[in-house]
C-alpha cells in the first residue's frame, strides 16, 4: 500500500466501500465485483485498494478472528505480525513482571501494541515505515493508552520507558517493491540490527521476538529463549531479558491448542540428545517447538521414547503414546528405499492415497510423488529417512 492508497481508504467514500465490499470470501468473483463497483461510479484505483483491503482482512481473520474487520494491512505488514493470541501472552509476560509502560518498536501494523494496550500498559508504538505507522494508528485509535510516532527506533532516548519490545524487520520495507519484499535471515541485516537490540536489552526489561529459524549461537546466555508452536505451526522465537526473563529458563518450547497451553523448559542452554534405539513399533514425529529448541532429549525421556537414527528427529516406541506434542504412525513396513519397487508396492496394495513425509533425505515430495503415480483406495503414510545408517522408507498408517 501506498500513501495515497492510504489516504483514499481514509476518506468517507473509501470508509463507506470498505463498508458496502464487507469480507472478500475466497469464492468471490473478483472480476465481476470490480466490474459492478466501477459500474456504480467508484474510482478504479480506490476499488484496488478497497479490494485489497478485504482480501487482507479476510486472511487476517488467522491471526486477529474478529478483530481483522476492523483493521487495515499491508501484505508484508500481516505476513510479520503476530497472532493475537500470542501477542496476548507476550502482553501478560509486562503485566506479571509488574510493568505498565511499554516502547514497541518498530510496531509494524500494531499487533503487539494491541495486545498491550489492552491490558492496560501505556504503550508507545514506533515504526519506521510512513504507511505502515499511520495504519498502525488506525489500528490503535480505540486505545486512549496508545500513540503511535513514526520514528527511527535507533535515535529515541529508551531510558524514559519501563520496558521494551522488538520486532526487528526480516524483510525489506523499502522502495516499490515493498510487498514482494524478501526475508533477511542474516541477524546482522535485521533493523533495527541485534547489536542495537542487545544493547537495548541491557537497559531495559526487554522482548525480542524473531523469526523461529535464529540461531542458538545468536542467542545471549542471559536470555530466556521459547520456541512458539500455534497449533502445530511453529511461528516465532522470543527472547526475554532482565524481570521479563522467568527464573531457573533458559529454553522452552510452547504449544498452543485450541484448548490449551503445553511447555517444555530446560534451565540449560545445552542440548539433551535422546537416547538412540532400534526402530520399533510406533514412529513419532515432535513438534517443530521442541526440535528447534533443542528439547528432544527432554521430550523423549518424560515418554520414554528414542530416536532410531543420529541427528534425525524422528522418535519410536514399542507403545502407543498420546501426547499433544506428537504425531504418531505405526509402522507396517521397513523398506529399502528403491523406487521401482515402492511403486509395485503401492500398486499391489491398491494404495493411492499418500502423505510423504522425509527426514535426512533429499527426496523431494511432490516429485517423488509423480514417480509413483499411486492409484486405489487404500491409504497410506509414507516417511523417507534413515534407521540406522541406512536409507530406507517406512510404511505407515496415522494414529488417530
Amino acid at each position: 500500500m501506498d500513501r495515497q492508497d492510504f489516504i483514499a481508504l481514509l476518506s468517507p467514500e473509501g470508509q463507506a466501500l470498505l463498508e458496502k465490499v464487507g469480507p472478500l470470501e475466497a469464492k468471490t468473483d473478483v472480476v465481476q465485483l470490480v466490474s459492478k463497483l466501477r459500474a456504480g461510479g467508484s474510482d478504479p484505483s480506490l476499488v484496488a485498494a478497497v479490494l485489497t483491503q478485504a482480501k487482507l482482512r479476510r486472511q487476517a481473520k488467522a491471526k486477529f478472528g474478529p478483530f481483522a474487520d476492523r483493521m487495515l494491512f499491508t501484505e508484508a505488514g500481516l505476513e510479520q505480525a503476530s497472532r493475537l493470541n500470542v501477542a496476548a501472552l507476550h502482553a501478560d509476560r509486562f503485566r506479571k513482571a509488574g510493568i505498565d509502560d511499554v516502547a514497541d518498536l518498530g510496531c509494524g501494523i500494531g499487533a503487539e501494541s494491541l495486545a498491550l494496550a489492552s491490558l492496560d500498559i501505556k504503550v508507545h508504538s514506533f515504526e519506521l515505515d510512513e504507511v505502515t505507522a499511520a495504519i498502525a494508528t488506525y489500528n490503535l485509535a480505540p486505545f486512549d493508552n496508545a500513540e503511535v510516532q513514526q520514528a527511527d527506533v535507533t535515535e529515541i532516548d529508551l531510558s524514559k520507558f519501563g520496558a521494551l519490545f522488538l520486532d526487528p524487520a526480516r524483510r525489506e520495507l523499502g522502495g516499490p517493491n515493498r510487498e514482494r519484499a524478501t526475508r533477511k535471515f542474516d541477524p546482522a541485516a535485521f533493523s533495527p540490527s541485534f547489536d542495537f537490540v542487545l544493547a537495548a536489552a541491557a537497559q531495559k526489561p526487554t522482548g525480542v521476538k524473531f523469526g523461529p529459524g535464529h540461531p542458538h549461537e545468536g542467542i545471549p546466555d542471559n536470555a530466556e529463549a521459547q520456541w512458539v508452536s500455534v497449533g502445530g505451526n511453529l511461528v516465532e522465537l522470543t527472547l526475554w531479558f532482565g524481570s521479563l526473563a522467568r527464573p531457573n529458563i533458559k529454553r522452552s518450547a510452547l504449544l498452543i491448542t485450541a484448548d490449551a497451553k503445553h511447555e517444555i523448559t530446560s534451565d540449560s542452554t545445552e542440548r539433551l540428545d535422546a537416547e538412540l534405539g532400534e526402530l520399533e513399533e510406533f514412529v513419532y514425529e515432535p513438534d517443530n517447538a521442541v526440535i528447534r529448541s533443542h528439547l528432544l532429549g527432554q521430550l523423549a525421556q518424560s515418554i520414554g521414547a528414542h530416536i532410531f537414527s543420529p541427528e534425525i528427529a524422528y522418535l519410536t516406541a514399542a507403545n502407543e503414546i498420546k501426547s499433544p506434542w506428537l504425531k504418531g504412525y505405526r509402522v507396517l513396513e521397513n523398506l529399502a528405499f528403491d523406487r521401482k519397487k515402492l511403486k509395485a508396492y503401492l500398486r499391489e496394495r491398491g494404495i493411492g492415497i499418500l502423505e510423504i513425509k522425509k527426514r535426512g533425505s533429499d527426496v523431494v515430495p511432490e516429485e517423488l510423488r509423480k514417480e509413483l503415480a499411486p492409484k486405489g483406495k487404500g491409504a497410506a503414510t509414507l516417511i523417507v529417512t534413515r534407521v540406522g545408517d541406512a536409507h530406507r522408507v517406512l510404511v505407515c498408517e496415522a494414529l488417530k
